[in-house]
């Protein structure tokens, strides 16, 4: 028996499920990590697998990067948690504020959910309205507010409304379409009471989906239009497709921003900013309430100090090598999957792709949700058995790291080959 099996029948004695968030189990059982180093991953086993699952798009500096471990080991020897503030905090958020101009102010806080639950607390508290418009297929965390119609874990497992959530808190947030902004549009003529309008600019928990062209420019200029504060959730495109995020990417100016993952690179931090007199809603100034013993830890500041700071000084390189090291991965399974005459659809940018079996172009909830996911879970089973490790569900992406080696895309490519082959059969 694996060591793996080993610790996953233990950990389902006293773990529910035997996992601590679902998108990590996959059957019979996942593996069970030991260490991680650049762009490889090994379990408890002793294989090596080259990590494309990259803690779902934090990694963007790869793992255990020196310059993070040096701050945050500097950063030890002082303390882990004061409660108080420090100079580092300040630091790290004018770092943010200097790379994304719409966020003029911005609060710390320690998940992603935390930063995306505190945009619609802002939003409602700054309009006194109610209601929120959130696009089917996005994720914005595990909260009753957003866990509607969701992507990523919950989509995986048929989930639109989780078990648990109040009804009163859901009939608050309307869904629409990505990628119709004429119903967004509609919408928001009928429904007066509107707080916010919540999007991932690009779609990363439905797979991977991309926006057409002029879609954010359309949502930008309806709300506007409509007098709605927008809130770009940037907790997987943060620093991650630009320094600046998708919005610089896009040139969007949203009123209120989430960013987190790629931002400590691994260590727990989020962020939530905006204009300032959204921000300055926010209590103990303004009368929004948002309080967290963790905000702020110093260790995760120093790591998120240091991504920033390494981020930026190699820019010029980093987002044009990841760029093409995607575009290259992408094009060679699209080939090789057209070869194999296995329908699909391979959606990529920036340091993103997934593939999809289906025929048809997946540019929504509902296409994404129409192509073959018994396939993709043996692509899954079939690229863990050839060492590579992609997120185990089809409705999450796969995830670049500046660690990756030309010689990690050749080992990948044929792994994909081999992986096709498989899913044919």
């Amino acid at each position: 028996m694996s060591n793996s099996k080993k610790l996953f029948l233990r950990a389902k004695k006293v773990i529910p499920s035997g996992i601590n968030s679902p998108v990590r189990f996959y059957d019979p059982y996942p593996f069970f990590v030991k260490k991680a180093d650049g762009s490889v991953i090994w379990d408890v086993d002793g294989n090596k697998y080259i990590d494309f699952c990259n803690g779902y798009g934090a990694l963007l500096l790869g793992h255990r990067r020196k310059e993070i471990l040096s701050a945050v080991l500097a950063q030890l020897k002082n303390g882990t948690l004061y409660c108080a503030p420090t100079d580092i905090e300040v630091e790290l958020s004018e770092l943010i504020v200097r790379n994304y101009p719409s966020m003029e102010k911005v609060r710390l806080v320690n998940t992603g959910s935390e930063a995306t639950m505190t945009a619609i607390r802002l939003a409602r508290g700054f309009t006194k309205k109610k209601k929120i418009i959130k696009f089917e297929g996005c994720y914005h965390g595990a909260h009753d507010s957003v866990l509607v119609k969701a992507g990523s874990g919950a989509a995986h497992n048929g989930i639109s409304i989780s078990e648990g959530g109040l009804d009163e808190v859901s009939k608050n947030t309307l869904v629409v379409q990505y990628n119709n902004s004429q119903e967004l549009d509609s919408v928001l003529e009928k429904q007066k009471d509107v707080a916010g309008v919540i999007i991932e600019p690009v779609l990363a928990n439905m797979g991977l989906v991309l926006p057409e062209k002029r879609f954010l420019d359309d949502v930008r200029k309806i709300t506007k239009d409509h007098d709605v504060p927008l809130i770009f959730d940037e907790v997987v495109t943060g620093f991650r497709m630009s320094l600046g995020g998708a919005q610089k990417y896009y040139s969007i100016k949203p009123d209120i921003t989430t960013l987190g993952k790629a931002l400590g690179n691994g260590f727990v931090i989020a962020a939530v900013g905006g204009k300032n007199e959204i921000m300055d809603m926010l209590s103990p100034q303004g009368k929004v309430y948002q309080a967290s013993t963790y905000a702020g830890n110093p260790v995760s500041v120093a790591a998120a100090i240091a991504s920033i700071k390494t981020i930026t000084k190699n820019k010029s390189n980093l987002y044009p090598k990841l760029e093409l090291s995607c575009t290259i991965l992408a094009r060679a399974i699209k080939d090789l999957a057209t070869d194999l005459r296995i329908p699909h659809q391979i959606n990529f940018i920036s340091s993103m792709f997934q593939i999809f079996f289906t025929d048809r172009p997946v540019k929504d909830y509902t296409t994404a949700k129409k192509s073959d996911a018994k396939k993709f879970k043996k692509l899954f089973a079939a690229l863990l058995k050839n060492k590579i490790f992609v997120a185990p569900s089809q409705f999450e992406t796969v995830f670049l790291s500046s660690a990756h080696t030309t010689d990690d895309l050749h080992k990948t490519i044929e792994a994909y080959e081999k992986s096709l082959r498989a899913v044919k059969t």
